[in-house]
């Protein structure tokens, strides 16, 4: 990054940065230095004296946060640049709002790729590195399914489920998100460096962490990731894991946010479906197919479920529009009066910008107005099955 370009970077970024590259200053030590202070701008002033006084702020974090400097903080901004991974305050309008709901929302986000509005509509897949033939068959067919049905997946970019979920979300046409437990100036697994760049180079979703960029491949850092695939997600599904799997975490996390835990069951006789039908045992929804996930995520299975309507129902664009419609949305509905469209054609058309659509879209389809159809396409519900 040129030194013009790190310079002007705002001043917020830089100090959250600044708080974030010292070691043991997580989520929760953030949020309470912010809450004592007022702001970044606030912390930075205090100094160490201060910071002392804050809850899970002893002598060994004060110091490391007085040792981070403008020199460290331009290396991140320029490591982030090199791999062209944006950074994310909680203020950015692009920082996740699911993200916000949860308990340990991350100070920042670094993203590689682009999210979308539509990427609210989320479900992690998740399970076991070592998994069996079966395993990841069912990984890429559910998958598959729920890109087909409009969502995007969510998984954790890691061998076997994850790499099987990642790419059955992009072999039916959809969005994935692969949420990484190392920085992401790494690549980890190595033989996934095609599968990330795929899904960066053809726009369909993005790399994710919140972990500073050098930070290797560690057993503590996956708290971390798992908690971010929950919480980026509506619900989790885990296809297959062991009694002791990882997966099993994430599915806890999913729990304790509120999250929606969906679980498929495998060969009784199996261990490495021993986790998955400990979930069942213990309430986790049983599920072997998509209604089984559309049915527990209430009015948003119901509207993502949804046939879709007879393409040329209101040819001539003048049937009657459910009302709480903005400008916006009461023009994409129109357009789609002449049939089902992508996302691209309805930019075409109407002429407006894609950030501005997507994000109207993903209204029309909470609101019941359109369904969404596989490869993003798409069509008006017809008339009286809109939501009023």
């Amino acid at each position: 990054m040129p030194a013009g370009d790190i310079m002007n970077t705002s001043t917020q970024l830089r100090g959250a940065i600044r708080l974030h590259l010292a070691e043991g200053v997580g989520p929760i030590v953030y949020r309470r230095l912010i809450e004592a202070f007022g702001d970044v701008k606030g912390v930075l002033a205090a100094g160490p004296s201060q910071w002392r006084r804050v809850k899970g702020v002893g002598e060994k974090i004060a110091s490391e946060m007085a040792a981070v400097t403008d020199q460290h903080v331009d290396e991140e901004l320029a490591l982030a640049e090199k791999c062209g991974a944006a950074i994310l305050t909680a203020d950015d309008e692009r920082f996740p709002a699911a993200l916000k709901s949860i308990h340990d929302c991350p100070a920042l986000l670094y993203v590689r790729g682009r999210l979308e509005k539509t990427d609210a509509l989320a479900v992690g897949v998740v399970g076991s590195r070592n998994c069996t033939h079966y395993g990841m068959e069912q990984a890429e067919r559910f998958s598959q399914l729920l890109a087909g049905a409009g969502f995007t997946v969510v998984s954790g970019g890691a061998r076997g489920i994850d790499t099987a979920s990642h790419r059955g979300a992009l072999s039916a046409g959809g969005r994935t998100i692969a949420v990484m437990g190392c920085g992401l100036f790494k690549t980890y697994p190595p033989e996934n460096a095609k599968l990330f760049e795929q899904i960066v180079a053809d726009d369909r979703g993005a790399i994710v962490s919140d972990l500073p960029m050098r930070t290797d491949i560690r057993a503590g850092n996956f708290h971390s990731r798992n908690r971010l695939i929950s919480g980026l997600s509506l619900g989790v599904l885990v296809v297959e894991a062991a009694r002791r799997s990882g997966a099993l975490i994430t599915a806890r996390e999913a729990a304790e946010q509120g999250r929606e835990v969906f679980a498929v069951p495998g060969r009784v006789d199996s261990p490495l479906s021993g986790g998955t039908h400990a979930l069942i045992r213990d309430g986790a929804i049983l599920t072997t197919g998509l209604d089984d996930i559309l049915e527990h995520l209430g009015p948003v299975g119901e509207r993502m479920g949804m046939p879709p309507s007879d393409a040329g129902q209101a040819g001539d664009g003048q049937a009657q529009l459910p009302p709480g419609l903005d400008e916006t949305e009461t023009h994409l509905l129109k357009a789609l009066a002449a049939g089902a469209m992508s996302l691209d054609e309805l930019v075409r058309r109407t002429e407006l910008a894609s950030g501005p659509v997507a994000a109207a879209m993903t209204m029309l389809l909470l609101k019941g107005a359109v369904t969404q159809q596989p490869g993003n396409i798409f069509a008006r519900k017809r008339e009286g099955r809109c939501a009023h």
